[in-house]
């Protein structure tokens, strides 16, 4: 009982190592590449060919494909890139992914590759200046937890061939029958879904045929089920998305499901492939490890990495030629509701793996909001020349948005707040806390336009009503304010363009002081002669104190996209 508790713990120990290694190199390749993937991504798909290739590199620099996944999601999401694109990029990830099976397969000394990427990484992390430095140094180190988990796992099933009781569950392990690989690719696909890795779960089936534990068959029957089960990290960044997010999602699991289907009859061919490039497959080697003990290795790694290569060109070329059907069945399948909006609380975990993209998806949240506020803007002028009274259309309008407002405020304020507990390179940073800012400023315009609002109507309900004079000044500051606003809402948009940020506030101060001078006029308008005059006349002042407002938060809007705003 001992022995198996020792042999789980380090196996487990070492899996938990390989997985950390994974994230920190896959965060350092990822912040050191910067927005230049994304940009790489965006504009490398003007055909499938070039979109293939941009997902090979793509998934190569960064050495996920769960990472170009989520992504993709996210750039489905935000209309970046139509399906098609994303699908021809899908393809080129699953066969980008297979190089990190390469590396671990061509890795001369595990042990001592991991101690060389640790050493060198903490040395440029912690002893040098700058932040790609830095990021670099992340990318040494989890390339060396990587090489130390796989040396850890690799000695950690050693042991089990001295167990016959323990060994025997992976002898009994066959894939001679159909029925036999259909059952250990399930067994993979469940694996690989839990762990959120597919390499993890190849690398712990190249270390049990390293040790002779599983035959080499049941190997390559792994290989079909890991990339399936790979899939789920794809749906976990899409589950209560937008419709598109899900098609991405769902055409990823289902050509690799399908692909796997139609290819699991070739199973003896992907077999013999690896037997005939390799033909010293099975020779084993006995390796003298520190401590004076001798291990038994036989070379199995390069066949089953150059078998999932080949495995997943072959899953390519099987949708490479239906890109645009296969994806109208997959839009026919995910039908797209009216209306829809995103829900970026539902893409947190997406988040954490591509902070950049979920950038893009906070800003299509903050577009929805700037139009929206024209939109309310627009309404608020139709209260104030009393349009309203034949048509409730607008005041509805004005309460149902502002409510709609508040909440996505909140959704998106709890969704960068997300991405801002991560570990980023310092533009993303700056960039999520600008759309933060963003966000809270043009939602308190949209609470402004329900202020006209009420004010009017409580002045309605006190049997007052704005004067032709008083309303001719109230539309002159609307007019005004909602010009200044109209320029400076076509500033809020990716990539961001250059403006004079000195002429905005000029004419932000002028607005300044003309509103002031419509406040001193309605003051003015007080008197003897109009009992009422004194609270229809604090009602016209609420109003225009509500534009002004107004102006302060579009100027704000405008210092936040110069940086001027902290």
């Amino acid at each position: 009982m001992k022995d198996v508790f020792t042999i789980l713990l380090t196996v487990l120990g070492g899996l938990g190592i390989f997985l950390l290694g994974m994230k920190h190199l896959s965060e350092g390749l990822q912040a050191a590449a910067g927005a230049g993937l994304r940009k790489f991504m965006s504009k490398a798909t003007s055909h499938r060919l070039v979109g293939v290739g941009s997902g090979i590199v793509s998934t190569i620099i960064v050495q996920s494909s769960s990472i170009i996944t989520v992504m993709l999601v996210g750039f489905v999401s935000t209309a970046i890139l139509t399906l098609p694109q994303a699908f021809a990029v899908l393809i080129g990830a699953n066969i980008g992914t297979t190089a990190t099976i390469w590396i671990i397969a061509y890795a001369p000394d595990p042990q001592m590759l991991g101690f060389f990427g640790l050493a060198a990484g903490s040395a440029m992390y912690f002893f040098f200046r700058g932040e790609r430095i830095h990021h670099l140094g992340l990318t040494l180190i989890g390339l060396g937890l990587v090489f130390l988990g796989l040396y850890f796992m690799s000695n950690g099933v050693a042991p089990i061939k001295q167990n016959p009781s323990f060994s025997g569950v992976f002898t009994h392990l066959s894939a001679n029958t159909m029925s036999g690989v259909v059952v250990i690719a399930l067994v993979a696909i469940l694996v690989t879904a839990i762990i959120q890795s597919s390499a993890a779960t190849i690398a712990i089936a190249m270390a049990l045929a390293s040790q002779g534990l599983i035959a080499y068959d049941v190997a390559v029957a792994v290989l079909f089920g890991a990339n399936v089960g790979t899939t789920a990290t794809g749906w976990i960044a899409a589950l209560g998305g937008t419709a598109d997010a899900k098609r991405t999602a769902l055409s990823h699991t289902l050509s690799n499901l399908l692909g796997s289907l139609v290819l699991i009859w070739f199973f003896p061919l992907f077999v013999r492939l690896g037997q005939v490039l390799f033909p010293n497959w099975g020779v084993a080697e006995t390796v003298t490890m520190p401590g004076g003990q001798q291990q038994v290795f036989s070379h199995m790694m390069a066949p089953i990495a150059v078998t999932d290569t080949v495995f997943a060109i072959c899953r390519g070329m099987l949708f490479f030629p239906f890109v645009r059907p296969f994806c109208r069945v997959i839009e026919r399948l995910v039908r797209q509701p009216e209306n829809e909006k995103p829900h970026l609380s539902a893409l947190k975990i997406g988040a954490k793996i591509s902070p950049v993209i979920a950038c893009d998806q906070a800003l299509r949240e903050i577009d929805f909001m700037k139009q929206s506020n024209m939109e309310l803007l627009d309404c608020a002028r139709k209260v104030l020349t009393g349009e309203t009274k034949l048509d409730l259309a607008p005041e509805k309008h004005i309460v149902h948005r502002e409510d709609i407002l508040d909440n996505v405020q909140k959704e998106v304020t709890e969704f960068l707040g997300s991405i801002l507990s991560n570990r980023l390179p310092l533009d993303v940073a700056e960039r999520a806390r600008r759309l933060l800012r963003l966000t809270d400023e043009l939602e308190s315009v949209s609470d402004e336009c329900a202020t006209v609002l009420k004010v009017v109507k409580r002045l309605r309900g006190q049997g007052q009503r704005i004067s032709s004079v008083s309303a001719s000044v109230l539309l002159s500051v609307h007019d005004r304010v909602s010009a200044f606003a109209a320029d400076v809402t076509p500033l809020i948009r990716s990539p961001r363009v250059p403006f004079d940020l000195e002429a905005l506030q000029r004419r932000s101060t002028e607005l300044h002081d003309f509103v002031r001078e419509c406040r001193r006029i309605q003051l003015g308008r007080v008197g003897p002669e109009d009992p009422g005059s004194s609270v229809r006349v604090l009602g016209e002042l609420d109003i225009i104190n509500a534009y002004e407002r107004i102006r302060a938060y579009y100027l704000n809007c405008a210092e936040t996209l110069a940086g001027g705003k902290r």
